[in-house]
């Protein structure tokens, strides 16, 4: 069973730490801090480490010294994303420079005046991108498991100062449902992940790199039932200071709601699987993924 829970890890000390280093440092001193952090998470975490050697032995196919190089790397990548998105959202000075890859599509996508949802995943740095979408002049609606700790979360908020976009947070009353009506009513932009989900959800069985895994069944329900434009986004950190954006021309899923759904969860499977072959080190899904569960089917 899928063990992630929605939250993220950290403390707030640990987030002080990295904030202080970048204001008066830059990103250097910070990447080398996080060398450290990396190795701690490296030799100590064992139930997030293990997950992703198995994903480097056997669905990316390394050799075992490999995988485990891989899961450092991984880690030191994964640090590295957070930090790219403080600098990024704080207006830090920075040298980051930024290819994006089908911006043209997104932008037919908003002149369009349907609203629109973008699909991503844990894969790279999304943040990062979604800091770049004020560029395309509309309201953006991100929709969010509010796991972070909530004095994280705050001292994160009073950091990087005010969001460019709105936070829609699942709900258990399905509040966030109606929200994402509104803004797609509003020809606004709705923006979520669409690899996770917690226990109990709807999910869809797809095969993916090589095994079978369980995506969450929301995203694409959405996508179907209120036939706006979708496209797929994925950023991808390259070198040490450029990043590579992309979007897919946008798609309308119609017939049938469970056709459509079919048809978009195997359009957003198969472009994923494409960019974890590309980028296979920014992997940020630490948890059993393929590990089948009693969860619900759609």
């Amino acid at each position: 069973m899928p063990s992630w829970q929605g939250k993220s890890k950290g403390n707030k000390l640990g987030y002080r730490i990295f904030i202080a280093l970048l204001r008066y440092g830059g990103v250097r001193p910070a990447y080398l801090l996080l060398r450290f952090v990396a190795g701690y998470y490296f030799l100590f975490s064992y139930s997030s480490s293990r997950p992703i050697f198995h994903y480097f032995h056997t669905k990316i196919g390394y050799n075992r010294r490999r995988s485990l190089l891989g899961v450092y790397r991984n880690y030191y990548l994964f640090g590295q994303t957070l930090i790219d998105k403080i600098v990024v959202m704080a207006g830090i000075p920075n040298k980051f420079t930024f290819q994006f890859e089908g911006e043209h599509y997104l932008r037919e996508l908003v002149a369009a005046g349907k609203g629109g949802i973008m699909l991503s995943a844990h894969l790279g740095n999304w943040e990062v991108a979604g800091h770049l979408f004020k560029r395309l002049q509309t309201r953006i609606n991100i929709v969010m498991f509010d796991g972070e700790h909530q004095r994280i979360k705050s001292y994160l908020e009073g950091i990087t100062g005010e969001r460019n976009v709105n936070v829609i947070v699942i709900k258990d009353d399905l509040s966030h449902i109606y929200a994402i009506n509104d803004a797609l009513s509003n020809n606004e932009l709705v923006c979520m992940h669409a690899d996770r989900f917690m226990e109990g959800n709807k999910t869809v069985k797809m095969r993916f790199m090589g095994g079978e895994a369980l995506f969450p069944a929301g995203p694409f329900l959405l996508a179907a039932t209120f036939r706006v434009p979708v496209s797929l986004v994925f950023a991808f950190k390259e070198t040490g200071t450029h990043y590579h954006l992309y979007a897919t021309p946008p798609r309308e899923y119609h017939g049938r709601r469970q056709q459509g759904v079919e048809e978009a969860v195997a359009e957003f499977v198969s472009a994923l699987e494409e960019k974890v072959r590309k980028y296979p080190e920014q992997w940020f899904n630490y948890y059993d993924f393929w590990e089948i569960t009693e969860t619900a089917q759609l």
